[in-house]
């Protein structure tokens, strides 16, 4: 390598917006070689399975016919001489080159995900399994009696050797002597030349966060201990809570209720231009918005959004906000001490503090070592390793506290406060009713097929049963959805929940265990629960490799490897390579006492694992769906990343139909074109090639003549569907509802109308050129670096987007009101006649 190359890499790492790890969307560069390798060279067309033995095999193949892989922008390029990369060779125009990091895990990783062979066979077999069925069963467990025991003294009882703090601060003193050593191998030239400047500081502040975690006398960790068994600063920890069972919501909740209803009368008499006096509660419509996930595209593009609503007037009419991923961050981010509930202040925020990487070594491990932020940022990882014996500490954690030190430190820090790092505090700035309730959103990926044994945390040894339970898993796995508000921890499929301040603490049989000292564990902090909110890397095989499917699909040569994989996919998507984050399970040990629906692994499993719920749907509409509830507009501004090819209102829409969802307009979302209804035809048995082809120009042709009868178009900036409370008489099934349109603005207004949907995606706009979510590279879900040039971008085109749709949203909510209204005055007048009558 030459001493340009390393003197790149090293401009790139010393820059504070580049990570000490970059994987900024690999499918998107990928997509960038292939096209500039288009007409060039491509893959040599003679990788084969069997060559894919071992990944030397595929670079001895490529440099037999003079080519090379390339990380940069240019795909298979031909192999160039030494000096062409040399200091000699004569000046001229630099590309932008991808770290060296960023190549060997996006390559090493593409390589591993694209490995068929027995060793990858053996990897799902072991590890592979047992990830699988982690996500369900929680924490794996040696034996019965280990198991039993723990569950009766949680606190840590056992030599420090064998609880979970005492293994995480013996690899924590491993790892900082073993950064003392690595860095002293090097000479002081060597680290100056390749690496940057800062990286001289990590064996410092390794060495300072080992100490200040360590069980040293004055160690910040056992300051924070101490802390943790205080009531004035934790009052929680004095409570009891028991686990509510019911499908009503809770009585916190009925409050706010009662309370925001005020506030959203006057909003709506604001937002309609009527007088409040002449707006009846009953008629108020009860609105919800919810935002998609998408990482940091998401966070900004939902705050312009919300933004937009707010100075509109539509915002303060909302009695919900529901969010996936980066919007759940959103409504942590807006709703903090330094914030107070302002959109402008969160748009402010967000400029000062999005544009250093999240993973800049330098600032991060700063916030860790130093007052005033290592105190809140820290406490959370001491609380639930040294407070739970079998608690795992693993990358969904790191995320965590990487995103509490970039988003709820403020600017300059010093405004940095603890109340902020409690989700159920926000209850403080709800108490009035002056915001709508945030719904955050997480999942749990049951597997009930791959689980065996009381504890079902043990995957079967036997080959022939593994097959065969896997067969059944392919039937059965599914996500079940956990949302979190300022009041309560709820799952609907089990029938039950927790309050949000117990949240952390061990449960067994419906009540939760204290510890020796007879108090509980303090609430689980922000921080995790914001790597929680977002840890789509804790995606299954199948969900990665979908994501560069389309790329490797264009690869000549690869169509075979593709074949494969694409045969392996529901074994795939029963593997999670990354952990996700473990938690106590509240519903621990409570047999017969939850509803019908709860599977034997939340019994019997003392702890649950938890991810991003966009592994199940990017929207969070389920939980605005919860009897009770009862919205009458959603609102859903869709900034996922493929909003067309996923279309998660169709994903909602199947959720609805087999909830049985009154109300909800059937066939919501994008409409199916073309290839959708060619692929679907081609998946089906044909037994010639003929025919086949015949199949596909009918599935075309009835495809136009659908198209043709229901005069369905692309969506726009903003589609409004509205279902019907009518019950249908036929078992036919029912046809799929038709947007509504500026001459069917009655559909509104009729009497049997049901739920609205409103959708507003994130699409590109002609009023704001040169900003797209689709071709602007700094809108990957995976970057994590936004200039303050980029926030605006972004503010504006969701801005544009909003303004474009504004006055279809307003038509609709005085449409519904109106209706309500009427409906008021029909059941008023009935009412008043039969009173007469009698």
């Amino acid at each position: 390598m030459s001493a340009a190359w390393w003197k790149s890499c090293h401009r790139e790492a010393a820059h504070p917006r580049a990570p000490f790890l970059t994987f900024k969307s690999f499918p998107k560069t990928l997509k960038r070689c292939c096209r500039r390798a288009n007409g060039r060279a491509t893959a040599p067309q003679s990788i084969t399975p069997a060559s894919m033995k071992h990944p030397g095999t595929i670079l001895g193949q490529l440099a037999s016919k003079s080519l090379r892989p390339s990380a940069g922008r240019a795909g298979f390029s031909p192999l160039r001489p030494k000096l062409s990369n040399s200091l000699f060779t004569g000046a001229r125009k630099q590309r932008r080159r991808v770290s060296a990091t960023t190549t060997l895990v996006a390559g090493g990783f593409l390589v591993w995900m694209l490995y068929p062979t027995e060793d990858f066979h053996r990897l799902s077999t072991s590890r592979g399994y047992t990830n699988l069925v982690d996500t369900s069963a929680g924490n794996k467990k040696s034996d019965e009696g280990t198991l039993q025991e723990k569950a009766e003294t949680p606190e840590a009882s056992a030599p420090a050797e064998q609880t979970a703090w005492g293994t995480f601060t013996k690899s924590l003193e491993e790892r900082s002597a073993a950064a003392d050593k690595e860095w002293a191998d090097f000479s002081e030239k060597v680290v100056g030349f390749i690496l940057p400047d800062w990286s001289r500081q990590i064996p410092g502040f390794i060495r300072k966060l080992q100490h200040e975690l360590s069980d040293a006398p004055g160690s910040l960790a056992e300051d924070l201990w101490a802390e943790a068994h205080d009531a004035s600063v934790n009052p929680e920890i004095q409570y009891t809570a028991e686990v509510r069972v019911s499908d009503e919501l809770c009585p916190d909740e009925k409050e706010f209720l009662a309370r925001r209803k005020k506030k959203t009368r006057a909003a709506l008499a604001k937002y309609l231009d009527m007088d409040e006096k002449d707006v009846h509660p009953d008629d108020i419509p009860t609105i919800a918005m919810c935002g998609s996930g998408g990482g940091l595209r998401a966070l900004v593009a939902g705050t312009g959004s919300l933004l937009a609503a707010s100075e509109d007037g539509l915002f303060d009419c909302a009695t919900y906000t529901a969010g996936v991923s980066g919007s759940c961050w959103l409504q942590l981010l807006y709703l903090t001490s330094f914030n107070k509930g302002s959109i402008p202040s969160l748009l402010d925020h967000l400029k000062a503090r999005t544009s250093t990487h999240l993973a800049y070594p330098p600032v991060a491990l700063q916030s860790f070592t130093s007052l005033p932020t290592s105190r809140p940022l820290l406490s959370g990882i001491v609380e639930k390793i040294r407070g739970d014996n079998d608690a795992d500490f693993g990358l969904v954690d790191i995320y965590g506290l990487l995103l509490g030190a970039r988003f709820l430190v403020p600017k300059g820090e010093l405004g940095v406060n603890d109340r902020d790092f409690k989700i159920s505090n926000q209850r403080e700035i709800l108490k009035n009713g002056d915001r709508p309730l945030p719904i955050y959103t997480a999942v749990r990926h049951e597997i009930p097929a791959l689980e065996e044994g009381k504890d079902k945390s043990k995957s079967s040894k036997s080959p022939e049963k593994t097959k065969e339970e896997l067969d059944q898993a392919e039937k059965e796995s599914w996500f079940q959805w956990f949302e979190i508000t300022p009041y309560e921890v709820f799952c609907e499929e089990i029938g039950a929940g927790i309050p949000t301040w117990a949240l952390g603490r061990r449960f067994k049989d419906g009540k939760d265990v204290p510890l020796e000292s007879g108090l509980h564990l303090p609430e689980i902090r922000t921080p995790l629960m914001m790597g929680i909110f977002g840890s789509a890397f804790c995606a299954t095989l199948s969900h990665y490799y979908k994501e560069i499917q389309p790329v490797v699909k264009t690869l000549t040569g690869f169509g075979a490897i593709d074949k494969m994989i694409s045969e392996r996919d529901d074994a795939l998507a029963k593997v999670h390579p990354i952990d996700p984050a473990s938690i106590p399970n509240y519903a621990y040990q409570m047999y017969g006492k939850l509803a019908k629906t709860a599977t034997p692994s939340i019994y019997e499993n003392e702890h649950i694992q938890l991810m991003d719920a966009g592994m199940s749907n990017n929207l969070p509409i389920y939980p605005l769906l919860r009897p009770g509830r009862d919205v009458d507009i959603l609102i859903s501004f869709d900034a996922s990343a493929d909003i067309r090819t996923d279309n998660w209102l169709a994903v909602a829409d199947g959720y609805a139909r087999q909830r049985g969802i009154k109300g909800w307009p059937v066939g919501v979302g994008w409409p199916q074109d073309e290839k959708k209804a060619v692929d679907e035809m081609k998946a089906a048995e044909a037994h010639s090639t003929a025919q086949a082809d015949a199949k596909v120009e009918q599935a075309k042709e009835d495809q136009k003549q659908e198209d043709k009868a229901k005069k369905s178009k692309d969506l726009g900036f903003c589609t409004v569907w509205i279902g019907t409370t009518e019950e249908r008489t036929t078992k036919e099934e029912s046809p799929a509802t038709q947007p509504v349109s500026d001459s069917e603005h009655w559909r509104l207004t009729d009497p049997n109308a049901g739920l609205a949907v409103v959708y507003v995606p994130f699409l590109p706009n002609e009023k704001v050129p040169g900003v797209s979510p689709a071709e602007s590279d700094f809108m990957s879900t995976w970057n994590f670096i936004y200039t303050p040039e980029n926030v605006e971008d972004v503010v504006r085109l969701a801005r544009a987007n909003y303004d474009e749709g504004k006055a279809q949203i307003r038509n609709t909510v005085r449409a519904v009101y109106e209706r309500k209204k009427q409906l008021r005055l029909n059941n008023e007048k009935e009412a008043e006649e039969q009173r007469k009558r009698k």
